[in-house]
């Protein structure tokens, strides 16, 4: 799995930019606001058909003084050169294209380009709120399961149409009738979710655990369990065995959904309760526990990736090395000798002499030199 080109018209500050890039470690450097996690972006757009740090959509992504973007990779992957293309407008939908054939959603770039993102931010996986935490299972899943994709579209569209009728019943009491066919499909379309997830996180915690032991010279050990609503106590179930207990869960808080206005129940709510040496991470973990407990999280992505489709997907490391302490970022780079990977930094001469990999500076949105 590779990006051997990419493209870039109109998005962030890339105007019109074009580079090829080494099948190993990619080095991209420059100062401050030149365009590096631009570039990182980018790449994962085309991955996952999102951003990662956009807060309010697809339009954040094009050039201030442009009405579309478009962005264009040559990737290779499951043994064939493929292109993928995303054209991004401020007055129409977007529309993604495989093969220059358009793509119905998201969820048909599946596969097609898998990546792993780690950037600063995700030490806040091990101490934010359970939203990070979903974030991460959406993330990988979404990129390797087409139908969990469709399936996590359509619980957002329910979810947001409930919320609204529980929201706006008080003005329009005939909203309510609507809303026990809205729980019905939500426990229908969450019973897929929760099922997903559960396998995803067992295999999670087991790679995660052995990541974590290497990185900690065995000195800590870190388990990853997953936490949904409390009326399923196994969610090791196929989706039918689970959708009475959401029903369930979904009747015992409807009560407080109408008071509140909001939607309490269901898998919207999941969190990952992830431990070192048995104890909580999220209350008790050090700064240096989480950010080798994330690392971990990250680079057992990778191998989980790996194991289900025979190719290491393309790993982009925006900025972390400089958050690692020697040990970890040894760590780190002794362990992307497998791959395609992406590094952004400010100086790449340690990482150079470490990796042998290919250097590209940016410079205003622009490739300055390659070496």
């Amino acid at each position: 799995m590779q990006v051997n080109k990419l493209f870039l018209d109109g998005f962030r500050n890339y105007e019109n930019f074009e580079a090829s890039f080494s099948d190993r470690v990619n080095i991209i450097v420059g100062n401050n606001a030149q365009g590096k996690t631009n570039l990182l972006e980018a790449i994962y757009y085309l991955a996952a058909g999102r951003s990662f740090r956009a807060v309010k959509g697809d339009k954040e992504l094009i050039a201030f003084h442009r009405d579309d973007a478009v962005l264009s990779a040559v990737v290779f992957s499951s043994g064939r050169e493929q292109t993928l293309q995303a054209h991004l407008s401020r007055v129409r939908r977007r529309r993604l294209y495989a093969n220059d054939v358009k793509l119905k959603s998201a969820a048909e770039l599946s596969g097609r380009l898998t990546a792993v993102l780690f950037c600063p931010d995700d030490i806040d996986i091990i101490r934010g709120g359970p939203a990070l935490r979903r974030r991460l299972l959406d993330g990988c899943l979404c990129q390797l399961r087409p139908r969990y994709a469709t399936a996590l579209a359509e619980y957002n569209r329910l979810l947001e149409h409930k919320t609204r009728v529980l929201r706006d019943y008080r003005d329009k009491p005939a909203l309510l009738g609507t809303l026990e066919d809205f729980n019905q499909r939500l426990a229908e379309t969450g019973a897929e979710l929760i099922a997903v997830r559960a396998a995803y996180v067992n295999i999670l915690s087991r790679i995660a655990a052995r990541v974590h032991g290497e990185v900690s010279d065995g000195a800590e050990t870190l388990t990853v369990s997953y936490k949904t609503v409390k009326t399923i106590e196994n969610p090791h179930q196929k989706p039918a065995a689970l959708i009475p207990r959401l029903l369930e869960h979904q009747k015992s808080h409807l009560r407080a959904e109408l008071e509140t206005g909001l939607c309490l129940s269901g898998p919207h709510k999941d969190d990952l309760e992830i431990c070192i040496g048995g104890v909580p991470a999220r209350a008790f973990a050090s700064q240096g526990q989480a950010r080798t407990a994330a690392l971990s999280l990250k680079l057992a992505e990778r191998e989980i990736h790996y194991e289900d489709r025979g190719e290491y997907p393309v790993l982009l490391l925006d900025d972390v090395l400089s958050e690692l302490d020697e040990k970890r970022r040894n760590f780190v780079l002794n362990h992307i000798d497998k791959g395609q990977v992406f590094i952004t930094c400010c100086s790449a001469l340690d990482i150079s002499a470490a990796t042998g990999g290919r250097i590209l500076r940016i410079e205003a949105g622009r490739l300055a030199e390659t070496l």
